[in-house]
């Protein structure tokens, strides 16, 4: 594995928070692995690790909501990476509002959308969430800084164990 710990430690991927409401409770983490899955149609994935809270509620959520920061947002990086929903409630430190079918948008995120959850799929410690694009916006003052990478929020330690 060594070679591959090689390969994988020359990525830097944007990092993203996603946010998950079903039956009455919401949750919110910092994530690494996400991605555009699909051109035609557009279809975006994101990976959550069993361990966590949010995918506990994301796994009968319809929809979840993707949020890109930029580097400057490190406090709310830490607050989604740091903390675990099962101790702490996330959303009372942070703005947010509904949108599309109730998901949970960051008012202060640069990007977001919501999508409904098309498929689950199994890859090991974590699972992904194919999404359907179906609501989306920015914040017009966001401007045109750098998005938060994995090297800038290496210093976050997580919430949560990987595994």
């Amino acid at each position: 594995m060594a070679g591959m710990d090689a390969f994988i430690d020359r990525l830097d991927p944007d990092m993203c928070v996603v946010t998950a409401t079903a039956d009455g409770e919401r949750a919110g983490c910092l994530v690494g692995f996400a991605s555009q899955c699909s051109i035609e149609p557009v279809r975006y994935v994101v990976w959550l690790s069993k361990a966590n809270h949010t995918y506990r509620v994301a796994a009968t959520a319809e929809r979840l909501a993707v949020h890109l920061l930029n580097r400057e947002q490190h406090g709310l990086a830490e607050l989604f990476g740091g903390e675990t929903g099962d101790r702490t409630d996330k959303f009372t430190r942070a703005r947010w509002r509904e949108e599309a079918g109730g998901a949970v948008v960051l008012e202060d995120a640069v990007a977001w959308f919501v999508g409904t959850v098309v498929q689950r799929t199994d890859g090991g410690d974590h699972v992904g969430f194919v999404l359907r694009p179906e609501a989306w916006g920015e914040r017009e003052d966001a401007g045109g800084g750098p998005l938060l990478r994995l090297s800038d929020a290496v210093s976050i330690r997580p919430g949560h164990p990987a595994d």
